[in-house]
């Protein structure tokens, strides 16, 4: 019998390990022979722990399942959720990118392989540099981070930038409310980000990468560590990578976690051990990036999907999707919603049907007021908006934007002055400080948006000019897209920054 608890933070957050514990004492209680395999989480976040039994080749689930619930299990008293693949929020996804997560035992290379991995490395190892472009190119692949730049213009940038060192580096410091998906793949399948990042070193001519992960995610450090060292253990990483005679290896670095540390630019300092400040653009880091050469910086979605575009065809994965933006996206619902989790999907579904359907609605039951996309420096979105479809340009056309495609929902209890005085108040607390719209807007926004409660309603126009000075004028996204969350809660939601004197009468 095999039996699989997931290992992953939410899961274990959840009680994971106490089943586990529960299952090998039960079994061996019972006489039972019985192989315990740590996966990945598939992503259900309601249903954790979720345990599934394999029987006669079948994977059954159950879930959610508590220590106490093992006997239970183990008699067959306890109804199975039927395979995985059959519970209507996975059915309805398209997994590409998390295609192998929660389905494989992480630190299993054998076990990666056998479900495809390796592809399209080796694939990859028998092309020239310009050719792995070109197919990223083809693929349509934009970066997941949240800029949505292509990635295969900007891998061409560092491939024909002239330097006898180039590096990639992988932005692992995912710190957005409502995201989650960086941390649920490196700790659930960490060779597809080992071999995507390879074979952006192929692509570029760089022979060293770095992980940059932030220090609040442990299993997700502890996890990569394990996997750097079993791919370069079998040749996956190294000097001579699977016997090609071409090289690449690369390491994990910790950062201390400072939101900003996401931006590039800090995170760069950050990496060459200096304080984690926002450089000014240009130079670009695609020609003068980490130790000053030529760098691919890329967060851990863009650099994970690589693996499937090689290993299936760029062709038939710019066909996943709508317009510019192709294949797929694996989006997070958190907040106030009936079934949180990781949704993978192609590019389309519109915002309701990801809100109202995939998600359920809201788990008080009380009416959708907003949703806010991409993290906290994202906009709110009405229920008005939710025809809209999820694609970077169709945000784009309701100011708002996609991100690292987190959803938080809130029901109508939510105060949205409150939420728009947060997002100045966490850029006030997690500026650099390196530029004025930055470190001194977001001390003044804060102060604005207490002068409007206060019944100043002339501040209401002083709030929507130090926004666009913060949008066209700070060096970073944190600064510049600080106005998002603040003015779509002003511009949807004008009701909550109404005054005391305007309420009364």
């Amino acid at each position: 019998m095999k039996i699989y608890v997931p290992m992953d933070a939410a899961a274990k957050a959840l009680g994971a390990d106490r089943v586990a514990e529960a299952i090998a004492r039960e079994t061996a209680a019972r006489g039972i022979e019985a192989e315990i395999v740590r996966n990945g989480t598939r992503g259900m976040i309601w249903l954790e722990p979720l345990v599934e039994i394999e029987h006669d080749g079948e994977r059954l689930a159950y879930g959610p399942i508590a220590a106490a619930d093992v006997p239970a299990l183990l008699d067959g008293r306890i109804d199975t959720l039927g395979p995985v693949a059959e519970i209507p929020f996975f059915a309805r996804q398209t997994r590409l990118t998390f295609a192998r997560c929660g389905l494989t035992d992480p630190l299993s290379l054998a076990d990666y392989a056998a479900h495809g991995g390796l592809e399209g490395l080796d694939r990859a190892l028998a092309m020239s540099g310009e050719a792995i472009i070109d197919e990223v190119k083809l693929s349509g692949l934009r970066g997941r981070g949240g800029a949505g730049f292509p990635t295969g213009i900007k891998w061409d940038t560092v491939r024909l930038a002239h330097a006898p060192q180039k590096y990639i580096v992988c932005n692992a410091d995912e710190g957005d409310s409502g995201t989650f998906a960086d941390r649920m793949l490196m700790e659930g399948d960490p060779f597809t980000l080992i071999e995507g990042m390879t074979i952006a070193g192929l692509g570029v001519g760089a022979t060293q990468g770095y992980v940059y992960i932030r220090s609040e995610y442990p299993d997700a450090i502890r996890v990569m560590r394990r996997a750097v060292e079993i791919a370069r253990g079998a040749g996956v990483l190294g000097a001579d990578l699977r016997g090609s005679g071409r090289a690449f290896d690369m390491e994990v670095r910790v950062g201390a976690g400072a939101y900003v540390c996401g931006e590039e630019t800090s995170l760069l300092n950050s990496l060459e051990g200096k304080r984690g400040v926002v450089r000014a653009k240009p130079p670009l880091p695609a020609l003068e990036g980490f130790l000053g050469r030529p760098t691919v910086v890329n967060n851990v979605i863009s650099l994970a999907t690589v693996p499937v575009i090689f290993a299936r065809g760029a062709a038939q994965y710019a066909q996943f999707g709508l317009g510019r933006s192709k294949g797929t996206m694996p989006i997070q619902i958190a907040g106030n919603v009936k079934y949180g989790g990781l949704f993978e999907t192609a590019f389309g579904m519109p915002l309701g049907t990801l809100v109202n359907e995939i998600a359920g609605g809201t788990a008080s039951g009380r009416p959708v007021k907003a949703v806010q996309v991409g993290g906290p420096l994202g906009a709110y979105l009405h229920p008005d908006q939710f025809d809209t479809p999820f694609g970077y340009e169709e945000f784009d056309g309701q100011k708002a934007l996609i991100g690292h495609a987190g959803l938080v929902v809130f029901d109508d209890s939510a105060d949205m002055r409150a939420m728009a005085r947060f997002a100045m108040e966490f850029c006030a607390v997690e500026s650099c400080g390196k530029c004025t719209p930055c470190r001194i807007g977001a001390v003044r926004g804060v102060e604005t948006i207490d002068r409007i409660a206060a019944g100043e309603a002339a501040a209401v126009e002083l709030l929507t000019d130090l926004c666009e000075v913060m949008q066209d004028g700070s060096l970073c996204a944190l600064g510049g897209f600080t106005p998002f969350p603040v003015m779509s809660a002003l511009r949807h939601f004008p009701e909550d920054f109404a005054t005391r004197k305007e309420a009364a009468e």
